[in-house]
């Protein structure tokens, strides 16, 4: 059995995706993230950077990962699934993997903030980060030109980066000009699994959409956990 700390966000997504694909037990805990408990003793001996998602695997001791990447390979390679097994196989998952780890995630996830949370809109930043995002998905788009999947077989470098990518439109960025993007999104929100696993937990809100009240009050909440954030930062407490 494994139990999965998460919440309704693409990394805390990527991980109960795969726990659906792979077919393993697990017993999801939902973490209030704006109540700060990510931040509390208890849940920073799982993962000291106080963040989800974590993963604790009772059949090994109760041995805790965290980091939503190193949750996805510890997984795989505990499964044999979702990673070729031969080196270069490994090393081209492992690639694209990155690349979301370093690239998407974080350029969207930057996009996010300043183009619905920080209080002050500043136009050249958003425009950064939203024209890094959209390059972003121009090298997934023409990669996908030519492969079904990014990496060979169906992998967990296709369930990271689909995590973000279907979360496009939250970051500002549209993908109506990248029909190998939206070929490959479509495909894979199909699979049964990664539709069970985007409801564990379901989102509060349709990431798709703006303007109604939901979507104002998770903005609200998210702006009160990047001021919560700043104010920590710069104190040095922990709530």
């Amino acid at each position: 059995m494994i139990t999965l700390y998460s919440a309704a966000t693409p990394n805390g997504h990527k991980v109960s995706i795969a726990l659906e694909e792979l077919g393993l037990p697990y017993q999801l805990e939902v973490l209030d993230l704006a109540s700060g408990v990510q931040k509390k003793p208890a849940f920073l001996a799982i993962n000291p950077n106080g963040r989800i998602p974590a993963i604790v695997d009772h059949e090994a001791g109760d041995f805790a990962i965290f980091e939503s990447g190193a949750c996805l390979i510890y997984l795989a390679e505990k499964t044999g699934r979702l990673m070729p097994g031969d080196a270069k196989g490994r090393s081209l998952v492992m690639q694209w993997l990155m690349f979301q780890m370093g690239g998407i995630g974080p350029m969207m996830g930057q996009a996010n903030v300043f183009f619905r949370y920080f209080p002050e809109k500043i136009p050249a930043v958003i425009d950064r980060y939203q024209g890094e995002t959209k390059r972003l998905f121009r090298v997934l788009d023409e990669r996908l030109k030519d492969h079904e999947f990014l990496a060979g077989d169906y992998s967990i470098a296709d369930i990271a980066n689909w995590a973000w990518v279907r979360t496009h439109r939250w970051s500002g960025v549209e993908i109506g000009d990248l029909p190998h993007l939206r070929r490959w999104r479509d495909a894979i929100r199909a699979r049964p699994a990664v539709a069970k696993g985007i409801e564990m937990p379901p989102s509060k809100i349709d990431l798709g959409r703006d303007g109604d009240e939901a979507a104002k009050r998770f903005s609200e909440e998210a702006r009160k956990m990047v001021e919560l954030g700043k104010d920590l930062h710069q104190t040095g407490k922990t709530p």
